[in-house]
C-alpha cells in the first residue's frame, strides 16, 4: 500500500494531466476559431503541434529514462508542460499558441513511458499488466474530464482561465512525481552506442513494420479525432450543438476506460479459452473499422458507435505487448517508444491533414458536411489498407 501511494498515484496523476491536455483543444475549438479567426487547417496545425513535439522526443526519451530514471525525467518535463499552459493562456497569435502547444506536448511526452519504467523498477512482473492497464485507466479519466465537464466550465470561466489552472496543476503534478523514491541499486545502463544499436535492430525488423502501419493510421487516427476533430465532425456533419458533441467525447472516453479495465481483468481468462491477445487485437481493429464506417455513413445512432470507437482504441494498445514479445526484454523500452513514435507521427499528420483536406474541399465548392464526410471516408480507406497489411504480416509472423 505504501508503494501504491508513493509510486503509482503520483504517476497516475501525471498521466491523467497528460490525457486531459491532449484532448482539451477538441472542446475549446469553437472558441479558438471565433476569437482568433483561424481556418480548419490552422486549427489542425495548432493542435497537432502537441503531437509533433510529443512524437519527436520518443526515441531519445527511452534513452533518458534508462539513464536518469523516471522520477527526474518526468518531473522536469512536467514543468515545461506547466510553462506551456501558462503561455497558451496568454497567447494571442497562431505562432505563440503553436509554440505553447508544442511545449505542452514535449512536457507530457514521458508520462506513460515513465510510468512503465517506474512500475518495472518497483513492482513484480506479475503485476505489470494490471498496473499498465490501471495507469491507462487514469488517462481515460482525463479524457472523460476533458469532455462534458470541460464544456460546462468553458462558458463560465473561459478557456484562458482553464489553462491558468492547468499550469498550476502541472507544477503540482511535477512536485508529486519528484517526491517519489528512487529505486536503490538500479543497474548501470548499457553504453549509449549499444543502446542505439538495439534501437536500429528494432526499426529494421519485419515484426516492427507488421504493426507500425496499423498503429500509425488507426491508433494515430483515433488520437487525432479524439484530440480535435471529433467535436467539429459532430457539429458540422451530425448537426449537434457543442454540448451534445462534447457528450459524445464523454461516451468515447467511457468506452476507452471500459476497454482498459476489461483488458486488465479479462485478457488472461480469454487466453485460457483460446481467445489470445493477437486474436483480440485482430477482432477489435475489425470491429473498430466497421464502427467507423457507420459513423462516416451516418446510418446508425451515433452514441453507441462513439462508445465502441473508444473501446477499440484500448484494444489497439495490445500491439505494444505483442510486438515486445518478438524481442529480448532488454529492448522493451526501445520497442515501446519506437511504436509510440509511429502512433504520434500518425496522429500529427492526420490531425493537420484532416483540417487541410476539409478546407480544400470547401474551397472547391463542397458544403461543410460533405467536406467532412469525404475527408473522414478517405481516412477510413487508408486505415482499412493498414489493417489488411497487418493481417497479412501477422499471418507470416505466426
Amino acid at each position: 500500500m505504501n508503494l501504491w501511494l508513493r509510486v503509482f498515484l503520483p504517476f497516475a496523476a501525471g498521466y491523467y494531466f497528460s490525457y486531459f491536455l491532449r484532448n482539451v483543444n477538441a472542446v475549446i475549438a469553437p472558441e479558438l476559431t471565433r476569437e482568433l479567426a483561424v481556418s480548419a487547417a490552422d486549427l489542425g496545425l495548432l493542435t497537432s503541434a502537441y503531437l509533433l513535439a510529443f512524437g519527436a522526443v520518443q526515441l531519445p526519451l527511452g534513452l533518458a529514462l534508462d539513464r536518469y530514471g523516471p522520477r527526474r525525467v518526468e518531473a522536469f518535463l512536467l514543468l515545461i508542460a506547466a510553462t506551456g499552459c501558462a503561455l497558451f493562456a496568454a497567447g494571442n497569435s497562431m505562432t505563440g499558441l503553436a509554440v505553447a502547444r508544442a511545449m505542452i506536448g514535449l512536457g507530457v511526452s514521458s508520462c506513460l513511458m515513465a510510468s512503465f519504467k517506474a512500475f518495472s523498477q518497483w513492482f513484480g512482473t506479475e503485476r505489470q499488466a494490471s498496473l499498465n492497464a490501471a495507469i491507462m485507466a487514469a488517462g481515460g479519466l482525463g479524457a472523460l474530464t476533458a469532455s462534458t465537464p470541460l464544456s460546462w466550465a468553458i462558458p463560465h470561466f473561459g478557456w484562458r482561465t482553464v489553462f491558468v489552472v492547468l499550469a498550476v496543476a502541472g507544477v503540482a503534478a511535477a512536485a508529486g512525481i519528484f517526491s517519489t523514491p528512487d529505486k536503490p541499486g538500479t543497474a548501470k545502463p548499457e553504453p549509449l552506442r549499444s543502446q542505439l544499436g538495439g534501437l536500429g535492430e528494432v526499426l529494421a525488423s519485419r515484426a516492427f513494420w507488421c504493426y507500425a502501419p496499423q498503429t500509425t493510421l488507426i491508433i494515430g487516427g483515433f488520437l487525432a479525432l479524439q484530440g480535435l476533430w471529433a467535436v467539429p465532425w459532430l457539429m458540422n456533419f451530425s448537426g449537434l450543438p457543442r454540448e451534445a458533441a462534447a457528450h459524445h467525447l464523454l461516451l468515447m472516453g467511457s468506452g476507452m476506460l471500459t476497454g482498459f479495465l476489461g483488458i486488465a481483468f479479462g485478457v488472461t481468462p480469454l487466453a485460457a479459452r483460446g481467445f489470445g491477445p493477437l486474436l483480440l487485437l485482430k477482432t477489435g481493429m475489425g470491429v473498430g473499422l466497421l464502427a467507423t464506417l457507420l459513423i462516416v455513413l451516418g446510418t446508425a445512432p451515433g452514441g453507441p458507435l462513439w462508445f465502441i470507437f473508444g473501446m477499440v482504441f484500448s484494444v489497439g494498445n495490445l500491439a505494444y505487448a505483442l510486438l515486445q514479445g518478438h524481442y529480448s526484454p532488454a529492448l522493451a523500452g526501445r520497442v515501446n517508444t519506437a511504436l509510440n513514435l509511429m502512433a504520434f507521427v500518425g496522429a500529427f499528420g492526420i490531425q493537420w491533414g484532416f483540417g487541410a483536406a476539409v478546407d480544400a474541399l470547401q474551397a472547391a465548392g463542397h458544403a461543410p458536411r460533405a467536406a467532412y464526410q469525404i475527408t473522414f471516408g478517405a481516412l477510413l480507406a487508408v486505415q482499412a489498407a493498414s489493417y489488411l497489411w497487418f493481417l497479412g504480416g501477422a499471418r507470416k509472423q505466426r
